[in-house]
């Protein structure tokens, strides 16, 4: 069943399957790593618990300026991915609403296709960007709540409210670490989807680079090995 067939004959069957996977793969793969199984967890479920320790440390540490800039560090990242997204954002519409340049891609792409076809695939990609743009926006926005909640922590660590204060703050930075981390998903399917220009087989063979290699930094990347590490020594791990 192909019903954009319908639609664009251009569009076949073969496309709708790589569609499917590049969509499927997407979700699957993110549920995978914000809910992993409790044997093979992933660098980001692992990084919660670093995130709640660093609050517990952030309740004696005396001056705090070294937390507030590390907050503010994660802020700029934020901000400097949702701008380069509203860049591509940008471009991408462009495209689509200039008929001669899609023409001409179309004659430069080795694969005989239409330009509304192409359009499909730009508007695919867009989508994509437009999504990471929106969580990149409510992880900034989530990062500067734990700011404030994080200057809310009273400087007495015995005091009633400290300790909950911290954890509210640990919370808060772990939301503001999953939008960004789902941003940075949503950026890495759109580069599998430009390959849907060389048509379906790129597109597969686009999903199949770009979700391994999250699925790798994931859960089976060095930096997850020392982060899992009970000992270190200074020729590596021991």
């Amino acid at each position: 069943m192909n019903p954009i067939g319908l639609i664009n004959p251009d569009f076949t069957s073969f496309d709708s399957l790589a569609l499917s996977v590049l969509i499927l793969s997407w979700l699957i793969i993110g549920r995978l790593i914000e809910v992993p199984p409790a044997r093979r967890l992933s660098v980001s479920v692992i990084m919660q618990d670093y995130r709640r320790d660093w609050m517990v440390e952030f309740l004696t540490r005396d001056p705090r300026i070294f937390d507030i800039a590390l907050v503010e560090s994660l802020r700029q990242s934020t901000a400097f991915f949702a701008s380069a997204s509203m860049i591509a954002i940008g471009g991408g519409v462009a495209m689509i609403g200039n008929s001669a340049t899609l023409q001409g891609l179309a004659a430069d792409l080795t694969l005989a296709q239409a330009s509304d076809l192409i359009r499909l695939k730009f508007m695919l990609i867009v989508g994509l960007l437009a999504n990471a743009l929106l969580k990149f926006i409510w992880s900034h926005r989530l990062f500067s709540y734990c700011g404030v909640v994080m200057a809310a922590v009273p400087n007495d660590p015995a005091h009633e409210n400290a300790r909950l204060r911290a954890r509210q703050a640990a919370e808060i930075n772990i939301q503001a670490a999953r939008n960004f981390n789902r941003g940075l998903r949503s950026i890495y399917t759109a580069l599998g989807a430009l390959g849907w220009l060389m048509g379906p087989w790129g597109l597969l063979v686009g999903t199949v680079l770009t979700q391994g290699l999250l699925v790798r930094r994931e859960f089976a990347s060095q930096s997850r090995t020392v982060m899992l590490a009970r000992q270190l020594t200074d020729d590596g791990l021991r």
